[in-house]
């Protein structure tokens, strides 16, 4: 039976060297220099921790991370960008996470999708990802248009089409 997998999965190599390119943009630009602003990814890859002296200072690391990022065709919307916390002395800290599996309201959200329209296909939650099943190609492309045209905030992507 033909099925294909429904996932959210970021290239953490291209995440990674986006954020040790940052790094170094940061210790070089002159408007960096004398300051704590730094950028650093903890966690097996999946948070990014900014360090910076103000909210501006923040906002301008987070600008040179999302060049970074789009240069290296990884898309933004995989970034979770967190609250500015108040951490010792004048300096301030964001994490931000790396989006990495689709969870659950949102696999619910697909299954509800596929279950509410009329294309003969199946959806069933694997995990951290959604495997659609159906009887023919033409209406699981159909579906893959479907969630793709639904879904506008997180950038899902298709694999382990079988026929």
């Amino acid at each position: 039976m033909p099925s294909f997998d429904t996932v959210l999965e970021a290239e953490l190599v291209k995440v990674k060297n986006a954020v040790e390119n940052t790094g170094k943009e940061i210790g070089t630009r002159f408007d960096f220099k004398g300051t704590s602003a730094s950028i650093e990814l903890k966690e097996k890859d999946k948070d990014i921790i900014l360090i910076g002296d103000s909210d501006f200072q923040l906002d301008q690391i987070n600008d040179v991370l999302r060049n970074k990022l789009t240069k290296a065709g990884v898309d933004v919307r995989f970034l979770d960008i967190g609250k500015v916390e108040k951490i010792g002395g004048d300096k301030v800290k964001q994490v931000t996470k790396v989006r990495n599996g689709i969870e659950s309201e949102l696999a619910k959200k697909i299954q509800q999708l596929i279950k509410g329209s009329k294309i003969k296909v199946q959806a069933a939650i694997q995990e951290d990802k959604v495997r659609v099943t159906g009887a023919k190609r033409d209406d699981l492309q159909a579906a893959m248009a479907l969630i793709k045209s639904e879904n506008t905030d997180f950038p899902l992507g298709f694999n382990n089409f079988r026929d």
